[in-house]
């Protein structure tokens, strides 16, 4: 890790900001399950439960980032897959 994404990262995750830190880890995990990013599924979950997040706000963060993904494949099938199936050259 470079040093400037270092200290970028650290000033990100301080505390004394307007999210507490579990707050911002727990979005750390949502924003990882949606980019399908395994080393920071793992920092982020770790760090989030030294921040006190428990079973059941982990597993509701897991869920808003499915409800999310899933939505954006709903979204974007409907938008730009599903018209073309219907066209005159389908």
């Amino acid at each position: 890790m470079s040093a400037a994404f270092a200290e970028f990262n650290a000033a990100v995750f301080r505390d004394g900001t307007a999210l507490d830190r579990k707050t911002k880890e727990l979005l750390a995990v949502a924003v990882a399950l949606t980019t399908q990013c395994q080393g920071c599924l793992r920092a982020h979950t770790r760090q989030a439960v030294r921040a006190g997040a428990t079973q059941a706000e982990l597993a509701e963060t897991v869920h808003v980032a499915a409800a999310l993904r899933a939505g954006g494949a709903m979204f974007h099938g409907g938008s730009f897959v599903m018209p073309h199936s219907h066209g005159p050259n389908a």
